[in-house]
């Protein structure tokens, strides 16, 4: 038996495997690079292993460093996850020559669907059926337009090692083909080291549906149902669901036997998906991927089984733990990827700390995958995907509504994040009708990414935390600021963009936001705000800084900016004022070289995470020099600026 595992792998999917692990007895063994130090995977393994600087190619990349880790830790088996390493047929074929297990299918089946040419071979001799086009190795430009010309337009020019949308052009006339062909080549090139390309007849409005297949050692090989991931945004998946909805009987058959031949013709062992393109009632060969998928966990909820579970035992010889007649679907599941990223920014990645970040209890068909937790930083260096939202239910109905509910639970600060995005997707009306097809996010993007934020009621939560923040005792009401004798207590909040006061009064606060007023009650409980809102009862959570208030309330995140945001040093006659309190970018000199200064008078304003900062003289004195120019970046702890003290 498997005893020891080590997880190539950081983030969610290394923690999830860890938990399998653990649950069969495993000890677990991790890697991390400097970025990874204090993370969460890192944390839950019963060992950890430093591997390298934080950029991929120098840790998580490097099978070298995976394999002596192993090796000096005893472990007798490695899972890479999915990415990184897990199609690797080098590295998988490095395991097996140290006698290292490796978690996944031989080197032979990871190399034969490496190459979507070869794959699609493979697949035609399989009686798999596949997209009209060219798959052969014939690059020559003239002759990949005449093929184009016998597939019919429109076509799509691919890249035949990679994926992610990279190396791939969608041409709609021949005129436009060969410059199509160069730039896809130069992508594929770049990004892949090989800048073979494939073309196939482009279908416009398809869906993605893939089937979850797994076969053993001893020749068993099963399908576990398929999945739906045609929601994806920059042909990566945004939310995939299980089972695929609208398919008749014969068809999911169909399309499992069809994958079951798959793995069949490559001698397949372990975990493995195939995708297709569902055009109708027509299903196409698309690819094949060597690992575990993102998105295993809709499949394990509708099956009730532990693929990774499966993963290991088959690894260790077994049989596979069901045949394919017993093997049962109940219910649906979908899936939510929630990342850090702006959808209103063409979904830009985002990075940063997690201020706050708080889930719906695991219960009742609400499961979370994650790796990240409050205090936790979203690194630049790798994917941004924060955790991965999974609900089940008896139908497509209620587990739709119980996804819409469980997002509205979802709380995160300090970044950008997609819950509004998914929360607008799990409720349009396309959507909830039956799976789109994969072009629909790109085609609504305006639509999707505009977002009805009840500012009145965030701004309301937040004026009620502000004050709930400074005036934490109710017994003594000559604590509370703004308290006068004989009077309410009236505080001004310092809303950058609105006039707000609060009055005191017996047990309420009544608020006056903008000339508007209401009566306002609540408690604050570290992060969780309780309020009643002209007797209306209302949940969120709030993070409460010197710079501003972040409301968190149903699927939406809100920030006010308060008037004292400007960033001042408790230091006396230092210079650390004018040192950048995070990474951002110069926006405006605020005084010219030479100008005589006091103690606070204004000096520079960066941006960082889209909020300003104002940067003041640390003491009075000369402006001596800028240190960066405006709209140049800048880190955290770099001087912007040099003030000469004044002579005593």
């Amino acid at each position: 038996m498997l005893k020891k595992i080590l997880i190539a792998n950081r983030g969610e999917i290394a923690c999830r495997v860890m938990k399998t692990a653990k649950s069969l007895g495993m000890t677990t063994v991790a890697v991390y690079s400097d970025a990874d130090a204090n993370s969460q995977h890192v944390k839950m393994a019963d060992e950890a292993y430093h591997i390298g600087p934080a950029p991929t190619k120098d840790s998580y990349l490097v099978a070298s460093k995976i394999l002596e880790v192993a090796k000096r830790a005893g472990a007798d088996c490695v899972h890479p996850g999915y990415g990184f390493l897990s199609e690797n047929d080098s590295f998988a074929n490095a395991c097996e020559e140290v006698g290292i297990v490796f978690i996944g299918p031989p080197t032979s089946a990871i190399e034969a669907m490496g190459s979507k040419t070869r794959a699609k071979e493979i697949m035609a001799e399989a009686n798999v059926p596949l997209v009209p086009g060219y798959y052969g190795q014939n690059q020559d430009t003239q002759f990949l337009a005449s093929e184009a010309e016998k597939i019919g337009y429109p076509v799509l020019i691919k890249a035949a090692f990679g994926g992610g949308g990279k190396g791939m052009r969608v041409v709609r006339a021949a005129a436009d083909f060969i410059s199509a062909l160069e730039g896809a080549k130069r992508e594929a090139k770049a990004s892949f080291g090989n800048d073979l390309v494939l073309i196939e007849r482009f279908v416009d409005k398809p869906r993605h549906v893939e089937v979850q297949v797994f076969a053993d050692n001893h020749g068993n090989a099963v399908y576990l149902g398929d999945r739906d991931c045609s929601l994806q945004r920059r042909h990566q998946k945004v939310i995939e669901e299980a089972p695929a909805p609208g398919l008749s009987a014969e068809l999911r058959k169909a399309m499992g036997e069809a994958a079951v031949r798959c793995a069949q013709a490559i001698n397949y062992r372990g975990a493995g998906t195939v995708e297709f393109l569902l055009c109708g009632n027509e299903f196409f060969f698309m690819e094949m991927n060597t690992r575990l998928q993102v998105e295993h966990p809709v499949t394990e909820m509708v099956t009730g089984q532990d693929l990774v579970a499966w993963q290991i035992r088959v690894a260790n010889g077994e049989k596979l733990p069901l045949t394919q007649e017993q093997i049962t679907l109940s219910g649906h599941s979908f899936e939510a990827r929630i990342y850090a990223e702006d959808p209103t920014e063409n979904f830009m990645p985002c990075s940063g700390t997690l201020s706050c970040l708080t889930f719906p209890a695991e219960a009742f068909g609400v499961r979370i995958d994650t790796g990240v937790q409050s205090g936790d930083e979203i690194s630049p260096f790798y994917d941004p995907m924060i955790a991965k939202l999974i609900v089940h239910g008896e139908t497509r109905e209620v587990a739709l509504n119980k996804l819409s509910h469980a997002l509205e639970q979802v709380h995160l600060s300090g970044l950008k994040s997609n819950i509004a995005f998914l929360h607008h997707l799990a409720n349009h009306d396309t959507f909830k009708a039956g799976a789109p097809d994969t072009h629909f996010i790109d085609t609504q993007t305006e639509v999707l990414t505009r977002f009805a934020v009840p500012e009145r009621t965030m701004t309301e939560l937040a004026a009620l935390a502000y004050v709930l923040h400074q005036n934490p005792c109710k017994k003594t009401p000559w604590k509370n600021i703004g308290f006068r004798l004989n009077q309410n207590a009236v505080i001004k909040i310092p809303f950058v963009d609105v006039k707000t006061l609060a009055t005191r009064v017996e047990d309420a606060w009544h608020l006056d936001i903008a000339g508007d007023n209401v009566i306002a009650q609540g408690q604050l409980d570290g992060q969780i705000l309780s309020a009643s809102i002209d007797g209306k009862k209302l949940t969120a959570h709030v993070v409460l800084s010197e710079e501003s208030i972040t409301v968190m309330f149903g699927p939406h995140q809100f920030t006010l900016a308060l008037s004292s945001k400007h960033y001042v040093s408790d230091h006396e006659h230092e210079a650390a004022p004018l040192a950048a309190p995070l990474n951002g970018t110069v926006v405006k000199h605020l005084q010219s070289v030479g100008t005589k200064l006091k103690k606070g008078d204004p000096v520079v304003v960066i941006e960082a995470m889209k909020m300003e900062y104002t940067l003041n003289a640390p003491f009075d004195g000369t402006l001596a020099s800028y240190c960066f120019a405006e709209g140049e970046l800048v880190s955290h702890g770099a001087m912007l600026a040099i003030v000469d003290a004044e002579e005593a």
